[in-house]
């Protein structure tokens, strides 16, 4: 039961990132939001799958791990624009 709790508890912290998401100033803010959906539902699948004692969510969990790294990786490649330093020129 209290693992359940624990559940409950990070389906609030993902609340507030849909809030963040929505707010987001900038797309890095939207991304990084979209982070906290990878590795707090990786923790509720976690936690639930020992409150029910259901060993597929651990799988389930370990693909939205995959998944949340890969969609890092596609922002990064895609959507980052270096500044002046990173490209090697002086300022």
């Amino acid at each position: 039961m209290v693992l359940v709790g624990f559940a409950s508890v990070l389906m609030l912290t993902v609340i507030a990132g849909l809030i963040r998401v929505e707010r987001g100033p900038n797309p890095a803010d939207r991304m990084l939001a979209a982070q906290l959906f990878g590795t707090t539902g990786v923790a509720i699948l976690l936690l639930l799958a020992d409150a029910m004692e259901i060993p597929a969510l651990r799988d389930v969990a370990l693909v939205f791990a995959l998944l949340a790294a890969m969609a890092a990786v596609a922002f990064v490649k895609r959507a980052w624009h270096p500044g002046p330093h990173e490209k090697g020129e002086q300022p």
